[in-house]
């Protein structure tokens, strides 16, 4: 994994960066990350922030853009089936994973933005977005804003606006956050993200997950922030002048952003498929990848 450098004096710099091989140890059924510690890098003066960035396989490019976690690794399943077919750009969102711990005020549009930056960096002039939940979200904003840099589009487990489970949903999970701390609220989350029989066929390869978010968590500060981007997101009524071939997808049991939500991106952008999973809950892609990457790949072709 290489590193897109940008600076900025509000940071607050890692004591280390884990550089992330995505699928270097991995059998075809149950792809892994492995990762190593390097040196703490220097930032210089190309922007604002600095952002963790990878590129694998060849082909037409392909960006994973991943969720509220933020962590390219999310995707490690689909990077180790599609390389071959693709060339997969990815990151760790500003504020995420290896990337600096930037205090700004975070927006879709400021996420969108950082993307478009990671596709400079590797000179891609256009490529297929794939964007799960608030990936989704900053997909949409890159279609409707930016429609000369995105071919194909996948609004994956993710929402064109708030309703009131949403902002019910993160109003509890800002609380359980403040109030029993990082290792309760992601442990919330991935109950809530998985189904209960994924929980318990892939306790261990969870927990190991949960390990790795937990050393890398940004902290309240900042987690709190990227909610407010995700509330503050609402392209319900601009939806509709898509004109990327999209394809919508979604589990049946998502409990996070429930199938409803995805029904409703597809209903407003014209000729958009839908593609509902029978199961894989929230993190469908990490949960069921036998179903959720052949989908997608189907799609890309």
């Amino acid at each position: 994994m290489k590193f897109l450098h940008m600076y900025n004096d509000r940071f607050n710099w890692p004591n280390a960066v884990k550089k992330v091989y995505i699928g270097a140890k991995a059998s075809q059924n149950h792809p892994t990350i492995t990762t190593k510690i390097i040196m703490k890098l220097d930032p210089i003066g190309l922007a604002d922030t600095r952002i963790a960035v990878g590129a694998h396989g060849a082909g037409p490019a392909v960006m994973l853009i991943a969720g509220l976690g933020g962590r390219a690794a999310f995707w490690s399943s689909q990077v180790h089936a599609l390389k071959t077919d693709f060339k997969l750009i990815l990151h760790d969102h500003r504020g995420t994973g290896a990337s600096a711990r930037d205090l700004c005020r975070y927006s879709i549009s400021q996420m969108a933005t950082d993307a478009l930056a990671v596709l400079d960096h590797f000179a891609v002039d256009k490529a297929h977005i794939v964007g799960h939940s608030t990936g989704g979200a900053i997909a949409q904003y890159l279609a409707l804003h930016h429609p000369n840099r995105v071919n194909k589009v996948v609004i994956s487990a993710s929402w064109c606006g708030p309703n009131a489970y949403l902002q019910a949903l993160f109003k509890l999970r800002r609380e359980i956050l403040l109030e029993l701390g990082p290792e309760a609220y992601l442990t919330d989350g991935q109950l809530r993200g998985f189904p209960a029989h994924i929980m318990l066929e892939k306790a261990g390869s969870i927990e190991a997950d949960k390990k790795a978010r937990l050393a890398q968590f940004p902290g309240p500060d900042i987690e709190q922030r990227r909610m407010d981007a995700i509330l503050e997101h609402d392209l319900r009524e601009k939806l509709p002048e898509i004109a990327a071939e999209t394809l919508v997808i979604c589990a049946a049991d998502d409990q996070i952003t429930p199938l409803p939500l995805s029904e409703e991106c597809a209903s407003l952008i014209s000729g958009a498929q839908l593609k509902v999973l029978p199961t894989g809950g929230h993190f469908a892609p990490q949960a069921v990848p036998q179903l959720y990457t052949p989908a997608i790949q189907h799609f890309l072709h």
